[in-house]
């Protein structure tokens, strides 16, 4: 569908827009840059075996530009590359997600490796609308080792991995409302099985519930997609509330008009 020409939830005019598929990168280079080979590394070009081998191979030597996925990032020696350009980081710097700090800054670590590998110097260049993050200047200026200084501060501060332990109870249903009604009696569920279990006044054996909350990605296949985020400072006690609210949860009605899965120490939030 077209794009808003306004905010739906708050009417703000300052929209951007965000990302750009490889495909569409590969036609705007192959149209700027007619006279260079374009090749694009992506899902799409490297399903078949040594695809990515077979490609870069007959790249050659010669002037080209590669675009790609982050699989480009990664463990690939190429001597000749002396500019690379990460297009729209601006995700990952304001991602839902507490990881996409930790992701991003790891990616730009890596490509910044990719280029000037061998006797020539190379070159990153980021686009972003916000150069002046603070992710960005601690990066630049410090290293991975000073951003992971300030990111294990902030997660300390929040409870976060590895200060705390995480349980994602995810639910999508076609109505939104069904989703919701799910995860609220989840949630008052695991209440119960936390009141029953453990004494109050232990600090250890405090469960935090945050939610029902809407997925970053709200809306996925037709499904309306809603989560309960639940954290603990001790794993073992977050898992002997799971277990032992884990029966009551199944047999709720509400559980029988949706699609729900448990991720336990979830790699990402989505």
């Amino acid at each position: 569908r077209p794009a808003p020409n306004a905010c739906p939830d708050c009417g703000g005019l300052s929209l951007q827009p965000q990302g750009a598929g490889t495909e569409r990168i590969e036609e705007v280079l192959a149209a700027r840059f007619p006279d260079v080979p374009v090749l694009r590394i992506d899902r799409g070009t490297t399903q078949g075996r040594d695809a990515l081998e077979q490609h870069l191979a007959a790249f050659g030597d010669a002037p080209g530009i590669l675009v790609g996925t982050q699989m480009l990032a990664k463990g690939h020696d190429l001597p000749n590359l002396t500019l690379v350009a990460v297009v729209g980081i601006d995700e990952g710097l304001f991602s839902a997600d507490f990881r996409a700090p930790e992701k991003l800054a790891q990616l730009l670590i890596q490509v910044a490796g990719r280029a000037g590998r061998a006797d020539k110097p190379g070159q990153v260049l980021l686009q972003t609308h916000h150069p002046e993050h603070p992710l960005l200047h601690t990066l630049l200026s410090g290293g991975y080792a000073a951003f992971a200084e300030t990111e294990l501060a902030q997660r300390e501060v929040a409870g976060f991995p590895p200060f705390g332990h995480l349980v994602l109870l995810r639910a999508e249903a076609k109505q939104v409302e069904q989703a919701n009604a799910f995860l609220r009696a989840a949630r008052a569920t695991i209440d119960s099985a936390a009141d029953e279990l453990f004494d109050p006044n232990d600090p250890d054996a405090m469960i935090e519930l945050n939610g029902p909350l809407p997925a970053p990605m709200p809306r996925r296949a037709g499904y309306q997609r809603e989560q309960l985020l639940l954290s603990s400072p001790t794993r073992r006690h977050l898992h002997a509330a799971l277990d032992f609210a884990l029966p009551a949860i199944h047999a709720l009605p509400e559980a029988r008009r949706v699609r729900w899965s448990l991720d336990v120490d979830p790699t990402d939030l989505y």
